[in-house]
């Protein structure tokens, strides 16, 4: 028998206590971000999109933990001396009800997840070709994470490595990763350039889009060195794979919240140091910047509060008119909702 390194029951018994720490903090950080979405000093409408990602992801993590709750009560305690094998067999019969209802959950927290770092991007480039390969890496993981259900609901093996279950398993978390660290940095790149622009041009040093740079590269970081971890654990087959997959479900609410949080406090910060929150720079000087034929006559870099989001942080709207009189608009009308 291949030595996969720690017991797999003392594996569950560390993964569920560890799960249940991480999600202790990510309902900390829900009443955080509840306070954020609903304390808008303008109006009273937070963001209804990222209010239901918020509650969809409590809910998810929390059936998570129940879900494991149960397994292990039942490896170590229901079935420990009725099930054939005792506590080690339980636990590495992948077609256990328990084991398939902890990746549905799992898939879809995921794809939440994901789903709004592919919505971020989005409002950050307003492409939809930018978007065409994050979309279609999402969309993969999907179906890979339905196979990989699947896949353990009807096969026979007694451990997730090896047969097909094990490719299904290593091309979900490959795809997440691929689509989590491409999107990432799609939007930090776009955030980036803006910030730098809108810095050089109208050459004020307290813009909000510097904050909020940092926060989502910590949110990223975080995300993926787990999934990565995770995937190299997994390759190697060992048992630590269980710990690392089981602290990705409350993570991934973690990181959600945090930017939200986080975000909040930079609004707030900067209107208690009296930073002003709204700033307009014209610049002509750009046409000769472009070398195709379309020049550009007018930029219009402006940062202002917002009213519809949940954070109303800052929006930045670069407005473009080429010599053909028809403007061409690229919009992050509300980046606080969107990030």
């Amino acid at each position: 028998m291949i030595d996969h390194g720690i017991p797999l029951d003392k594996a569950e018994l560390l993964s569920v206590l560890l799960e249940g720490i991480l999600h202790g903090f990510s309902l900390l950080m829900f009443g955080g971000t509840i306070w954020v979405l609903f304390s808008r000093r303008s109006t009273h409408r937070p963001n209804h999109t990222m209010l239901t990602v918020a509650f969809l992801l409590l809910v998810l993590s929390t059936a998570h933990l129940a879900i494991h709750i149960i397994r292990v009560m039942e490896g170590l305690i229901m079935y420990r001396d009725t099930y054939r094998g005792g506590p080690i067999a339980y636990f590495s019969d992948v077609s256990q009800w328990t084991f398939v209802s902890k990746n549905h959950v799992y898939t879809a927290q995921t794809l939440i997840g994901d789903s709004v770092i592919l919505y971020r991007c989005y409002m950050v480039w307003q492409s939809k070709l930018i978007m065409i390969l994050p979309v279609l890496l999402w969309f993969s993981a999907g179906v890979t994470g339905i196979a990989t259900t699947y896949t353990a609901q009807h096969v026979t093996q007694t451990e997730v490595f090896g047969g097909s279950l094990s490719i299904w398993i290593t091309s979900f978390w490959v795809l997440a990763l691929a689509t989590n660290l491409l999107t990432t940095l799609l939007l930090v790149i776009r955030i980036w350039y803006v910030h730098r622009k809108a810095k050089r041009l109208r050459g004020h040093r307290n813009s909000q889009l510097g904050s909020i740079l940092h926060i989502l590269i910590d949110a990223g970081v975080i995300y993926s060195l787990t999934l990565l971890v995770a995937l190299i654990c997994f390759v190697i087959q060992t048992n630590g794979q269980y710990v690392i997959l089981d602290m990705i479900t409350p993570i991934i609410s973690i990181t959600f919240y945090m930017v939200i949080i986080r975000v909040g406090v930079v609004r707030r910060a900067n209107q208690a140091t009296g930073i002003p929150l709204g700033n307009t720079f014209t610049d002509n000087s750009l046409s000769t910047e472009r070398r195709n034929r379309m020049q550009v006559h007018i930029t219009t870099l402006t940062e202002s509060k917002i009213e519809n989001g949940p954070l109303s942080p800052i929006a930045l709207t670069s407005h473009t008119m080429l010599n053909k009189n028809r403007p061409s608009e690229i919009k992050f009308e509300d980046i606080g909702g969107a990030v």
